[in-house]
């Protein structure tokens, strides 16, 4: 029997045909990688789980759930309703809740830039930054950088922060520390102004174009048959650097060039706490380098000396002043208590805790305060500092002396 099609039947077939021969191309393309799909783009969306954790039942999330609605229903700008933000935000606030300034929650960007310190390399104008009486203070400006050379010091509290470039002009009351960091870098080549507030003088603004800072862990220099080994922080590349320069001293005292050694570690803002101990072991032969007092229910955990160094005899004088913190700190006041160096200088800053930091999900970090640390005597240095030896203050109005240096030089000849 014979079928006769319609127009509209004919078109309909052909189109099924097109539709087939489409979709078997496209997959033969596909199979083939001719098309590459892209997901560079893509950000996953942001689940929010209302359920209260387990051993949380006692606490009342309503509030935070009420807040969280009101701010989607009736906040005017909706653009702005960002609700990863809005999870950052509030995790920083718990974080803030508890009082310490060095607990901090770092979203993706500030962990980077907390990861870039250690690295020892990123843009900006060369500050390490640290608290005073819950404000931000300078710990040290790192030698040879915009800050240095603009005359910033140890000790001077930031006021203001103005950026006209990124339109930021903001008063640090209330920033945390990877805020203000976050605000003080940027691209090299441009400019920021801080509004400093000094001891003795009025409020003043330092104008400052920001730069690549490379920051070297370990310089080592010579005066007369005395080296000068300054250690400008605990970072990644203090160990290699550290190694290099403790070779030469050795070398350099073989052949009777080398009669002492100055340790100077002013304006060393600390970094890695093994690194204390790692330094410590180059000049002592045994024995306790630093304790940690953990929490409640963590008792106390000990670090000795954990290897044969190469230093073990040679004269030494420790240079600390109030940029000297936080393991550079626990360094100087172990050596001074062991009774193996005189410290010279002023005192040093006294941070004194520990924090432990973790990586977490999407980039972001955790650093949580976990223990204190304790000389070896089981003294605490936090917000005491170390004091040293011989107290010897710089001049103010000829900064082309080193009165701390001379001291040193003048106590190993």
């Amino acid at each position: 029997m014979r079928l006769k099609m319609t127009l509209s039947q004919i078109r309909k077939t052909i189109l099924l045909a097109l539709l087939v021969f489409t979709a078997f191309g496209l997959g033969f393309w596909l199979g083939q990688k001719k098309i590459e799909i892209s997901f560079k783009n893509y950000q996953p969306k942001v689940t929010i789980d209302r359920r209260v954790p387990a051993g949380k039942e006692d606490v009342n999330f309503s509030l935070f759930w009420q807040i969280w609605d009101k701010l989607e229903k009736n906040y005017l700008d909706k653009t702005k309703i960002d609700h990863q933000k809005m999870v950052y935000g509030a995790i920083s606030g718990m974080v803030a809740a508890l009082g310490d300034p060095y607990t901090v929650f770092l979203p993706p960007a500030e962990q980077k830039q907390a990861q870039e310190d250690l690295a020892g390399s990123f843009e900006g104008v060369g500050i390490q930054l640290g608290y005073k009486d819950s404000k931000i203070v300078v710990i040290a400006p790192l030698t040879g950088t915009p800050a240095e050379k603009a005359g910033v010091k140890a000790g001077d509290l930031i006021i203001r922060i103005q950026d006209k470039a990124k339109n930021i002009d903001k008063e640090t009351t209330g920033l945390n520390l990877q805020e203000a960091v976050s605000l003080i870098r940027g691209p090299k080549g441009t400019k920021i102004t801080l509004t400093l507030s000094r001891e003795g003088k009025n409020d003043f603004d330092v104008e400052l174009e920001r730069a690549t800072i490379m920051v070297k862990s370990v310089e080592l220099s010579y005066r007369d048959n005395i080296a000068v080994l300054k250690l400008t922080r605990f970072g990644e590349r203090t160990y290699d650097e550290w190694q290099a320069a403790v070779a030469e001293i050795v070398s350099k005292q073989s052949k009777g060039e080398v009669k002492g050694l100055v340790l100077d570690l002013r304006n060393n803002p600390g970094g890695f706490l093994q690194g204390s101990v790692f330094i410590a072991s180059e000049f002592l032969k045994d024995g306790v380098v630093v304790k940690q007092e953990k929490s409640t229910n963590g008792g106390m955990e000990t670090y000795s000396v954990d290897r044969v160094g190469k230093l073990l005899n040679i004269p030494l004088v420790v240079l600390i002043n109030q940029g000297s913190a936080s393991a550079s700190e626990i360094l100087a006041g172990c050596l001074q208590e062991r009774g193996r160096a005189t410290l010279v200088g002023e005192k040093s800053f006294g941070k004194g805790t520990v924090q432990e930091a973790e990586e977490l999900t999407g980039g972001s970090g955790l650093h949580i305060t976990v223990a204190r640390w304790l000389l070896p005597s089981g003294k605490s240095i936090d917000k005491e500092g170390v004091s040293p030896d011989f107290e010897v203050k710089m001049d103010e109005n000829d900064q082309t002396k080193d009165l701390q240096l001379d001291k040193a030089i003048e106590l190993l000849k």
